[in-house]
């Protein structure tokens, strides 16, 4: 599903209105029709209201006018509070607003907070708010009057509908610009917009619908896959091709270096992945002390063991891990591996001398810190999977900086280093080294356990191993990974799921993602 930058849609609005001819009165009307009969189907218990329309002095309010009107001829009890002068309602809004009063509508309008607490405090029957403060251009930190509105919003027991995004949020990031509208519902016009699925912004947004409102398939056409919410229809077409007469070699083989002493787990969970993924063969270049405990474990999958010091792999360990490259068409490492500074080096020396295709999580992104320089001379294709720590420490910047702009540091780290990035999380990120963005749309809380990475980092590896591109094979895994867990819901619920109940959902996870219509 293509997603739109706040700057793509003012395009789009734009070549509609001068190129085409179509007016933007008329795109108002139908935005705020169309979202006016969502309001009447989505909150039909709270007929005939109150309605509180809250309306800023631009077009988001404009649409806001349309939506009271039709509400109001539709039987229900609308009041519209403009956050502004009467004089400063301009051009296709100020259209509406004088066809909202004609058609008898009430209008209130305030220009500071003692009018605005004085006509909310009218309110207190509200059952229903139209947030139509703000649209998608907003750029700056909300502040003064429209602060304290939404402040009041979010303090109200009524239902929040928000007109195309709820009131401070970037719709291209998804960053929380001061404070935002919490909603229930939020419709938007022509196309989803990327910071209503990007956390923080999609933990505010409610339920998501998109309104067409007429833009000319002519234009809209011309909407590229700079960004992406993916979701079943787009990973099913990333599958790899299972032909018939397929044997074990035709579906790859990975190479997985991981493991150490007190972490043999995350070796163990992420070849099981890489099997369960569609894999055809799968060899653990481990610790020898650690080797015999995960042979035992991994009946499916070979093992080498490496040589190592306290249970972490050495130096004296490279030429092996180096020649069982051989043959092997990908390589994921990291998982367990230790934070010693020889397993480090070890990681550090293969990602600069493989020239296969490669992964790297957990243990190996950490001795990337402080050496990302190596990257920018790596020629074979990476994924790197950080979870919001990691990615801190990768860019050496604070966690709360990555949180609030996960699509901006993923992008702004993917188009420096060259590589695919897989920023972990809700709404996982993955960045492209064109700087296309793709955001998942599968995976729920109950994902947040011990072990769910090293899965993720078996699934993408055993595509590389398949023949998938880096992108691709990061997209595919990271939605199949959600999807799976999303199957074990009813199971489950949203704690308690294990990663190994994960693992073994996979195939059948792969099975329903390609049949299903």
């Amino acid at each position: 599903m293509k997603l739109l930058s706040a700057a793509q849609m003012q395009e789009l609005d734009r070549q509609t209105i001068e190129d085409v001819g179509i007016p933007g009165v008329v795109l108002m009307e139908n935005a705020g029709r169309g979202m006016a009969e969502h309001i009447i189907e989505r909150f039909v218990s709270l007929k005939p209201g109150p309605v509180l329309v809250l309306a800023g002095k631009g077009n988001n309010g404009g649409d806001g006018y349309v939506i009271a009107r039709h509400l109001i001829e539709s039987g229900w009890q609308v009041v519209s509070l403009v956050l502004a002068a009467r004089d400063a309602i301009q051009g296709d809004a100020a259209v509406n607003l004088n066809v909202l009063e004609a058609c008898g509508g009430r209008v209130l309008f305030a220009t500071d907070v003692a009018a605005l607490e004085q006509a909310l405090a009218q309110q207190t029957e509200t059952s229903l708010v139209v947030d139509a403060l703000f649209g998608t251009g907003l750029t700056k930190p909300v502040a003064g009057l429209y602060a304290e509105a939404i402040s009041w919003i979010n303090r109200s027991p009524s239902a929040v509908a928000a007109v195309d995004i709820p009131s401070g949020i970037d719709a291209s990031t998804g960053q929380i610009l001061g404070q935002c509208v919490s909603a229930d519902l939020t419709v938007t016009f022509a196309f989803p917009k990327t910071g209503q699925v990007s956390y923080p912004g999609a933990g505010f947004v409610g339920e998501l619908v998109v309104v067409d409102i007429g833009i000319p398939s002519k234009v809209a056409s011309q909407v590229g896959d700079e960004s992406l919410f993916v979701t079943r229809q787009e990973a099913r077409s990333m599958l790899p091709v299972r032909p018939q007469d397929g044997h074990k070699g035709t579906f790859g083989h990975l190479l997985v270096a991981a493991g150490s002493v007190g972490k043999s787990g995350a070796a163990v969970m992420t070849s099981e992945a890489a099997l369960r993924g569609g894999c055809g063969l799968t060899t653990l270049a481990c610790p020898a002390t650690v080797q015999p405990v995960v042979a035992a474990r991994l009946t499916e999958v070979m093992s080498a063991p490496l040589a190592d010091v306290d249970g972490e792999v050495c130096l004296q360990a490279l030429p092996d891990l180096q020649a069982l490259t051989s043959e092997k068409q990908a390589v994921a490492i990291g998982p367990g591996f230790g934070l010693g500074e020889q397993a480090a080096e070890v990681v550090r020396r293969l990602l600069a001398e493989c020239p296969l295709p490669m992964v790297v999580d957990a243990d190996g992104l950490t001795a990337l810190v402080g050496h990302l320089k190596l990257l920018e001379t790596r020629q074979a294709s990476l994924v790197l999977t950080p979870h919001p720590g990691e990615m801190a420490r990768l860019a050496q910047i604070p966690i709360s900086e990555v949180q609030e702009n996960r699509v901006v540091v993923a992008r702004d780290f993917a188009l420096r280093y060259g590589v695919v990035l897989v920023l972990k999380g809700a709404r996982t990120v993955v960045a492209l080294p064109d700087g296309r963005i793709r955001i998942n749309a599968s995976g729920h809380a109950g994902m947040a356990s011990g072990g769910m990475g090293d899965v993720l980092t078996g699934l993408i590896g055993s595509f590389l191993a398949q023949g998938l591109e880096a992108d691709r094979a990061a997209v595919l895994a990271v939605f199949l990974h959600g999807h799976a867990a999303d199957r074990l819901v009813a199971v489950h619920g949203d704690a308690g799921l294990l990663a190994g109940d994960l693992i073994a959902e996979l195939p059948a996870a792969r099975q329903a993602l390609n049949r299903e219509e």
